[in-house]
């Protein structure tokens, strides 16, 4: 079917092919006429002479079969800078056309067996690389010319290009003018005339009956395609076990930013404490690709996008309200690997994973461990090479720790960057669905995790007050004997 017949039901006949008055020169003579469309145009001049020739000579149309190519379909700039530089896939995606396509898909049709081609060939990667749709296209041209210079195509100018693909669907561009002011263009020239068009939906309303027909149409389809997404679905629906919480986290490692070299990864792995477990098919550690840094201000920056799915479970056995379980930590690294492979490490640091579902954005410091003189830093800068941690967990406490107090007196850091994680947390228990009054006699899984994020709360405060307290101290012990007993007789006066 072609465009006309197409756009027929919705009053757009009359956008007949018409042919532009250096068509006109070309298709009068027979002997120009190559093709069974160049013959039909030929007869169709023919009888547009008999009945005293067109009557509009500014407004025309091309189409698929007609000799026309829009320059702005083959504009590669993304754009509408001046200054910006063509990408290597913008050029690629420039040679690729979308042809119209005579072939029909044969009703019944089943999809192929073989959804994964493991060894494509390079005519299957240049068919398959974009979404290939067959489309139909008409432009509606204008001659902007001056009177006795019709008929030239530089003073061509496309109104409006309407688009029909093989779905059904139209798309007309520019947009139906409506409440809008009219589209403008601007010739070029010395008098820089300005025209001025609109474009309007000239389709008749739809009766009653075929809007309801059409109603009725859709509620079919949409019904099929529930009940097809149902049996891809099933109803089953997966739930945990009492006294336990599922955790499923989609993370994304963002960025990282304020680091000394380029070409930077991150290593990361997850720690699972007491009562916490995952399945058997889920990775608990990863690396990411090495990223290039690029200037942002005063920092460089690498952005990964890398992402990364946790699942884990906990299982409530201690029901105590003396214990409080751990939350996971995942813990990562982040290294550089230069040009001539010199391997550094430049931080190291740890993410308590949210107890509260939903999104969460998390910058995370990170710092490195130095040594003392000059020789380790030339030995970093010419060689590669850094002090590493034997065992990550050390940036929190061991793992391997069994005391009360660990000391890391003499232990030298340097504070370096930080990453940036996003988390999107989702939590599953049978709490959940427990009533009110079975949530108050008894404590539930999520009642006593939502105790770590108060637990941490409550040692960041004590930690800052005996950190407040240290300081007055010394700063007591630095003064005076006479200056303290002189204030403290102050402040003691009745």
């Amino acid at each position: 079917m072609s465009v006309q017949e197409y756009l027929k039901p919705w009053g757009m006949a009359s956008l007949r092919p018409e042919e532009l008055r250096f068509e006109v020169d070309l298709y009068q003579n027979e002997s120009a006429c190559q093709s069974p469309l160049d013959r039909q145009y030929h007869q169709e001049i023919l009888k547009l002479e008999k009945t005293g020739g067109r009557k509009n000579y500014r407004i025309f149309t091309y189409t698929d079969h007609d000799r026309f190519t829009n320059l702005e379909e083959h504009c590669q700039k993304m754009t509408n800078s001046d200054y910006e530089v063509t990408s290597h896939l913008a050029e690629r995606m420039a040679n690729v056309r979308r042809r119209r396509q005579d072939c029909r898909p044969m009703e019944g049709s089943t999809l192929k067996s073989r959804i994964i081609t493991w060894e494509p060939s390079e005519e299957f990667i240049k068919n398959n690389h974009v979404i290939n749709t067959p489309v139909q296209t008409m432009y509606i041209m204008a001659d902007l010319g001056a009177y006795g210079k019709l008929g030239r195509r530089e003073y061509e100018h496309v109104l409006c290009t309407i688009k029909v693909d093989s779905n059904g669907v139209i798309t007309v561009k520019p947009d139906f003018t409506g409440t809008k002011g009219a589209y403008r263009i601007e010739m070029d020239g010395e008098k820089r005339e300005l025209w001025k068009y609109t474009i309007e939906n000239a389709s008749p309303q739809v009766k009653q009956e075929e809007e309801e027909r059409e109603q009725r149409v859709f509620k079919d389809l949409y019904s099929r395609h529930k009940e097809y997404l149902s049996g891809l679905v099933g109803s089953e629906f997966e739930m945990t076990l009492p006294g336990t919480l599922r955790l499923f986290v989609n993370g994304e490692i963002v960025s990282a930013q304020g680091y000394e070299y380029d070409n930077l990864y991150v290593h990361f792995f997850l720690e699972l404490p007491a009562y916490w477990s995952s399945p058997a098919f889920q990775q608990l550690s990863g690396v990411t690709q090495t990223c290039a840094t690029k200037e942002l201000g005063r920092d460089k920056v690498a952005y990964f996008s890398y992402p990364f799915t946790l699942e884990m479970f906990f299982t409530q056995e201690d029901e105590s309200e003396g214990s409080l379980p751990q939350w996971p930590v995942l813990y990562f690294e982040v290294l550089s690997l230069d040009f001539w492979q010199r391997y550094r490490v430049e931080g190291y640091g740890s993410v308590i994973l949210p107890s509260a579902p939903g999104f969460h954005t998390l910058t995370v410091p990170t710092w490195r461990p130095v040594e003392l003189g000059t020789v380790s830093e030339l030995r970093r800068f010419f060689i590669g090479g850094s002090p590493e941690l034997e065992d990550m967990t050390y940036v929190r406490v061991p793992t391997t720790f069994k005391g009360e107090r660990l000391s890391r007196f003499g232990f030298r850091t340097e504070t370096t960057g930080s990453v940036t994680f996003r988390l999107h947390c989702l939590q599953q228990s049978k709490a959940f669905l427990e009533s009110s009054a079975q949530r108050t006699r008894m404590q539930s899984v999520l009642d006593r995790l939502g105790g770590v994020s108060q637990q941490s709360s409550l040692y960041t405060v004590l930690e800052a007050f005996q950190k407040a307290r240290r300081r007055m101290q010394e700063a007591r012990e630095s003064l005076p004997q006479d200056l303290i007993s002189t204030s403290a007789s102050t402040v003691h006066q009745p």
